[in-house]
C-alpha cells in the first residue's frame, strides 16, 4: 500500500491523509461523487490549480465550484481561449497574442490584416458555441523554453515567441490544450471548454498596440465578458444599460449642469444649475465639519518648490504636478494635494498637548496631470476639489478619532442614500518609511476600529482587509460605496502618516514640556467633489433628492390666463426658501412637463384656470403620471419640510 504523502486540511478545520500524485479531482470525489461532478478547480493555500493537477504539498485545501466567486475567473480565462480558437479557426491567419482576465470579462489582442468589425461578433460568438458544446478537456503540458520557442516560431505565432524570449533560457513554460488547438498560459484552467457555459457575450473591439507601446504594431482587441449563468449576465447587461441611460456626461448636459472643452482639458465649466449643487454638496459639508469640530482653514495654492521637495512629492510625484518658472528663476508648483500647506499652518506658534486633537479642513481646489487619454467627464480630471482635513492628534487619541472620522464618513454616505458600504483596512506595503513599531502600533489601533465598525453596524456595514496596500507612509481605511446599479465607488479615506510631521519638523509640547511629533491623520469623504457629484447624477439618474436639486420646481402655466397666480405661486415658495423657476410660455403644458422631465426638475407645478380661481396647485412628480392637488398653504409646507436637507432635519428633530 502506498505511503500517505499529503496532509490536506479543509475548511471545516478537519485533516485528512492523500497519496502523493493525488489531483484536486481526485479529493473531490473522495468526499462525494457530486462534489466531484461540481467541482472546476482548487485551491491550496489560497492559490487556484487546476483538478487534474498533482498536488506537490500540504496544505489548506478549498473545492472550488461553479457557484463560487473565484470560478468566475476561471470562466472567463476559459472563455479567452474559446475566443482565441475560434478566430483562429474563422481566419487561419490570424496571429494570437495575450488575453488576459479584466474586471467584468476578459480581452483578447489579435494581429490580423483587416481589423475586426462589431458585425463579426455574431459569427465569432456562433463559432465558440461549437467550441463549448465539443467540451473539450483544458489539458496542460510542460516544455522547455526552447522547445516552446521553436514550436511557435514554426506556427508562425511571432508574439509567442517574442514572449518566450523575454522569460528566463532555464524555465519550463505550460501549453493548454484545447482538442488540437493549444496555447502558452500560465493557467490555471477550468476541466473543458464546457465549463466556459452559456453565460458569456462578446462586447466590443478596439484597436490597442502591441504591449501598449505606441511604436509597435496596431492590434485588434476583441473585449467579452463571462458569468457563471444566465441570470448573472443578465444583470451585468442591465447593469451596462442603466449606466448608460445614467452617464453623468450626458446628464450632465441634458440638466445644464456643466461642460467641457479642449481649451482646459480637464477642468469643469460649471453652469449655474450645476455651481448650486456643488454649492449644495458644499454647504452639507460644511455644516457637518463644523458639527464635528473641524476648522476650516485655505492654503496657498502656489508654492515653492522647496516645499514640495520636502514633503516628497518633488521626488515621487512630479510628473503630475503642474510647474512654473518665474524671471526671477523660482520653481513653483501647483499644488496636487492640501496636506503640506496645513502642516505649515500647525507648525505656525507653539503647540500645546491641550491643543490636540486639531482638525482643520479645507475645501481645496488641486491639479494633478493625467493623461488626456484617461480623463472621464467629472471622474477623472485634472483640476478638482478635494473635501481634504487632517487631524493633528496624539498617538493615545488616535483610536478614538479615528472612531469619530468613521461616524462622520457613514452618516454622509447614509444622508446621499448609501447603505451598502465596505470599509478596507489596508496595511504596510513592501516599500514603506517609518518604525515597524510605528506600524504594529498603528496597524493595531485600526484593527479595533475595524472591529468596532464591525460590531456596531447590525451587519449593513462590511468590513474587509487589504494586506500590502496602505500609503508608504501608514496603514489606511478606505470607503467602498455601492450605487443604485451595483456599481462600486471608492471615496473615503482614512490615513495615519508617519513620515509628513517628522519631515517638517512638525511638534507639540507635552505635559513634560518635551516635543513630541503629533500623528497626522488624512481624512477625505467625497474625496474629489466633482467626482462624487458625477457619482451622484449616475446614483440617481440625475432626479436628485429635492434638498439638492438646482431648481426644486417649476411652476408653469396652461393658459395665460393663470399667469398673475403662477406669479404668486412662484414668489410664495421663493419666499418659503424654495429654489423656484416660472414657465408661463405659450406652449402647451404636456410640452413642457416633457422638456423640464428630461432636465430632471423634481417637481413640476400645473397652474391654470380652475387652480388660480380655487387657490390650488396641480403638482406631477419627476417620473410619474399622476397629479396630486392641494392648496397652496399645503403645498409649501410640504415642499418645503421635503426640502430640508437630510443634517439640518436630524438637528431639528434632536432639539
Amino acid at each position: 500500500m502506498a505511503q500517505s504523502a499529503l496532509s490536506l486540511e479543509f475548511p471545516d478545520g478537519t485533516i485528512r491523509e492523500f497519496d502523493a500524485g493525488t489531483t484536486g479531482k481526485d479529493v473531490a470525489g473522495s468526499i462525494s461523487k457530486s462534489l466531484a461532478k461540481k467541482s472546476v478547480a482548487i485551491a491550496l493555500n489560497g492559490e487556484l490549480m487546476d483538478l487534474a493537477e498533482p498536488i506537490a504539498s500540504s496544505g489548506k485545501i478549498e473545492i472550488i465550484t461553479r457557484t463560487d466567486d473565484r470560478a468566475v475567473e476561471l470562466i472567463r480565462h476559459d472563455c479567452a481561449h474559446v475566443l482565441a480558437e475560434a478566430v483562429q479557426a474563422i481566419w487561419p491567419d490570424t496571429k494570437v497574442t495575450i488575453g488576459p482576465v479584466i474586471e467584468n470579462g476578459f480581452y483578447y489582442d489579435f494581429d490580423r490584416a483587416e481589423p475586426f468589425t462589431p458585425e463579426d461578433l455574431e459569427t465569432i460568438e456562433k463559432k465558440m458555441r461549437q467550441i463549448i458544446a465539443r467540451n473539450d478537456p483544458f489539458t496542460k503540458q510542460v516544455w522547455s523554453r526552447d522547445d516552446a520557442k521553436a514550436h511557435f516560431e514554426k506556427m508562425g505565432e511571432s508574439y509567442k515567441v517574442e514572449l518566450i524570449d523575454a522569460i528566463d533560457a532555464d524555465q519550463n513554460l505550460n501549453i493548454y490544450h484545447q482538442g488540437e488547438w493549444h496555447d502558452l498560459c500560465l493557467g490555471p484552467h477550468g476541466p473543458s471548454t464546457g465549463n466556459v457555459g452559456s453565460a458569456f457575450k462578446l462586447m466590443s473591439v478596439a484597436g490597442a498596440y502591441w504591449r501598449g507601446d505606441s511604436d509597435n504594431q496596431m492590434l485588434s482587441r476583441i473585449y467579452g465578458t463571462a458569468w457563471a449563468d444566465e441570470k448573472q449576465l443578465k444583470n451585468y447587461l442591465f447593469m451596462l444599460e442603466e449606466a448608460q441611460k445614467r452617464d453623468h456626461r450626458k446628464l450632465g448636459r441634458e440638466m445644464d449642469l456643466f461642460h467641457f472643452q479642449e481649451e482646459g482639458p480637464g477642468v469643469v465649466f460649471w453652469h449655474a444649475k450645476g455651481w448650486k449643487v456643488f454649492q449644495g454638496l458644499t454647504n452639507y459639508m460644511r455644516r457637518r465639519l463644523d458639527e464635528h469640530g473641524y476648522d476650516e482653514v485655505n492654503a496657498p495654492q502656489i508654492l515653492d518648490k522647496a516645499l514640495w521637495q520636502t514633503s516628497g512629492h518633488w521626488d515621487w510625484y512630479r510628473e503630475n504636478m503642474f510647474t512654473t518658472v518665474t524671471e526671477d528663476d523660482r520653481q513653483f508648483a501647483i499644488k496636487p494635494m492640501n496636506c503640506p500647506g496645513h502642516v505649515q499652518i500647525f507648525k505656525n506658534g507653539l503647540r500645546s498637548y491641550r491643543e490636540l486633537p486639531i482638525k482643520m479642513a479645507e475645501f481645496g481646489n488641486v491639479h494633478r496631470y493625467e493623461p488626456s487619454g484617461a480623463l472621464h467627464g467629472l471622474m477623472r480630471v485634472r483640476g478638482f476639489t478635494q473635501d481634504d482635513a487632517h487631524v493633528f492628534c496624539t498617538s493615545e487619541q488616535l483610536e478614538a478619532e479615528c472612531l469619530r472620522i468613521n461616524d462622520l464618513i457613514l452618516t454622509t454616505y447614509s444622508d446621499f442614500g448609501f447603505g451598502d458600504i465596505v470599509v478596507k483596512l489596508s496595511t504596510r506595503p513592501e516599500k514603506r518609511v517609518g518604525s515597524e513599531e510605528g506600524w504594529d502600533r498603528a496597524e493595531s489601533i485600526m484593527q479595533k476600529v475595524l472591529d468596532k465598525i464591525e460590531a456596531d453596524s447590525d451587519g449593513r456595514i462590511r468590513t474587509e482587509m487589504n494586506p500590502g496596500e496602505g500609503a508608504f507612509y501608514g496603514p489606511k481605511f478606505e470607503y467602498v460605496l455601492r450605487d443604485a446599479i451595483g456599481r462600486d465607488w471608492q471615496c473615503g479615506t482614512t490615513q495615519v502618516d508617519f513620515a509628513l510631521p517628522e519631515r517638517f519638523g512638525a511638534f507639540y509640547i507635552d505635559e513634560n514640556s518635551n516635543k513630541v511629533e503629533p500623528v497626522m491623520v488624512h481624512r477625505a469623504i467625497c474625496g474629489s467633489m466633482e467626482r462624487f457629484i458625477g457619482i451622484l447624477i449616475e446614483h440617481f439618474a440625475g432626479h436628485f433628492p429635492l434638498w439638492l436639486a438646482p431648481v426644486q420646481a417649476v411652476v408653469a402655466t396652461i393658459t395665460t390666463e393663470a399667469e398673475e397666480y403662477g406669479q404668486k405661486v412662484v414668489d410664495t415658495l421663493k419666499a418659503a426658501g424654495m429654489r423656484v423657476e416660472s414657465d408661463f410660455r405659450n406652449e402647451k403644458i404636456n410640452y413642457k412637463v416633457r422638456e423640464h422631465s428630461l432636465a430632471k426638475v423634481p417637481v413640476i407645478i400645473a397652474i391654470g384656470a380652475r387652480e388660480a380661481e380655487e387657490g390650488t396647485v396641480s403638482i406631477r412628480r419627476l417620473g410619474s403620471k399622476h397629479q396630486t392637488n392641494m392648496t397652496l398653504e399645503e403645498a409649501v409646507a410640504s415642499l418645503t419640510e421635503e426640502a430640508i436637507a437630510p443634517d439640518l432635519k436630524r438637528k431639528r428633530d434632536a432639539s
